[in-house]
């Protein structure tokens, strides 16, 4: 939606998102409280009814704005990009137990056949370079020079000078998808431009897709974060900090992790991005002793 231009509503209903999922857990916490004591049904019914009415109200806005939006929109690429990436995110209600399939059009072997198109324009190729159109008002010809085609492509498996050693892309590539831990960077200018596959996007601390990649940071963090991130970004960035640590119980994975903010400088000290990687330390808190040199 960001690409397209409607960078609103999403902002707005990730906001009221957030609201919603606190109403709810008040009210999962009103109804433990209810079965493990003789706790006021009343208290619990309230709190039940104002998450139910915030969560109708939400689908309400999402079918009669944010989906008609979409429809008007999206191309099928788009759909298709949103379905490849739809576990990661799971699914509100029901999940899905077929894979969609849409028919695809062979549009790049001749537009030609397209009746709408055809009614609209019709393209002959005079000469290489050369393109005589006719529309409904008359004819025109663009007369184009072909940009020469740069056949050397990058072979990702050729080694070349990397740090205090050697390595190809590909040794490179595997070196950081080996590593027990999420790496995410987002460059100088703000956007999010990389991160690793060190486990599926499902079992991520921060989840990570390729849709994000090239999105303002700011966009990629719920509305009640936002503080946050910039004041850490603006830490990092003037040098005020060249780390910022965090570390928290992650109940949805149920594991500690421990998150690191570091400035990226180049050998001149200048502000190059912001590098994070999140630790998962569960395995640090069950230590069964100071010293572990065997092997099992």
């Amino acid at each position: 939606m960001e690409r397209y231009g409607h960078d609103s509503p999403p902002k707005v209903m990730w906001g009221v998102d957030d609201d919603i999922r606190k109403l709810f857990r008040d009210a999962e916490s009103k109804l433990q409280e209810l079965s493990n004591s003789d706790a006021d049904i009343e208290e619990f019914s309230k709190a039940f009814e104002t998450f139910s009415e915030e969560f109708e109200a939400m689908i309400f806005k999402e079918e009669a704005i944010l989906l008609m939006i979409l429809l008007e929109t999206f191309t099928q690429d788009d759909w298709l990009s949103i379905a490849e990436e739809r576990d990661a995110y799971g699914y509100a209600i029901i999940k899905p137990s077929a894979v969609w399939k849409p028919k695809r059009e062979g549009f790049e072997e001749d537009n030609t056949k397209t009746p709408q198109k055809q009614s609209r324009t019709r393209t002959e190729e005079n000469t290489e370079n050369t393109r005589i159109i006719d529309t409904p008002e008359g004819q025109f010809t663009i007369t184009f020079t072909p940009k020469p085609k740069n056949k050397s492509v990058a072979n990702r498996e050729t080694t070349q000078p990397f740090g205090n050693g050697y390595l190809s892309v590909e040794q490179a590539n595997l070196i950081l998808n080996h590593l027990p831990l999420e790496i995410t960077f987002v460059n100088k200018d703000d956007v999010f431009q990389y991160y690793n596959d060190n486990v599926p996007a499902d079992e991520m601390v921060f989840k990570r897709t390729p849709s994000q990649i090239g999105r303002n940071v700011e966009l990629c963090h719920p509305p009640k974060v936002l503080d946050k991130v910039k004041k850490i970004f603006n830490l990092l960035r003037s040098g005020g900090r060249d780390q910022v640590p965090m570390c928290f119980k992650s109940e949805r994975l149920g594991k500690f992790v421990y998150i690191t903010y570091a400035a990226v400088r180049d050998d001149q000290g200048d502000f190059q991005g912001v590098l994070e990687y999140v630790q998962d330390i569960q395995p640090f808190f069950e230590l069964e002793s100071d010293l572990n040199r065997d092997i099992d």
